[in-house]
């Protein structure tokens, strides 16, 4: 899904200043074990589907909404995994943001994995021991956290 209408309408406003976002991401794992990946077209490494909140919508709405999207999957949550701010990320064409990251761990339900909308290159089931090379730590610190130990929302200090 492209750029939505409410940000471009900041953006004219604020140009590539930093916009602060809510923000959705999923681990999904299949039956078998493995991982929903899709390689973004932005910045080309491949990344747990996730997106943003549109004005007023819950967040287990819209990362539900974000991995059938992008991936053509359709998933449901398992639990919260962690609610954090990230770091903030330069996009190719200059634009700054931030997110608010509200992390799920979520179970495929149905649907062939495929790429789905213009934010994916390529999307794909992987082994959570054979992930591919060249991934974000940030991501790879999702993944992690997602299939530890079950303990309460990571709420960082």
């Amino acid at each position: 899904m492209p750029v939505p209408e409410y940000i471009r309408t900041v953006r004219t406003k604020i140009g590539t200043d930093l916009l602060w976002l809510p923000g959705v991401a999923a681990v999904v794992v299949s039956d078998a074990g493995e991982i929903l990946l899709g390689r973004r077209s932005d910045f080309g490494h491949w990344a747990s589907p996730a997106g943003v909140l549109e004005p007023g919508e819950q967040p287990a709405d819209a990362i539900l909404r974000e991995i059938t999207e992008e991936t053509g999957v359709t998933a449901r949550i398992v639990d919260l995994v962690s609610i954090e701010s990230d770091p903030p990320v330069t996009y190719p064409n200059g634009d700054v943001s931030q997110y608010l990251s509200i992390l799920f761990l979520c179970r495929y339900v149905s649907g062939e994995a495929h790429v789905a909308d213009d934010e994916s290159t390529d999307v794909g089931w992987f082994d959570p021991n054979d992930l591919p090379d060249g991934m974000p730590p940030r991501q790879l610190a999702r993944i992690h956290r997602a299939l530890g130990p079950r303990t309460p929302a990571w709420l960082p200090s």
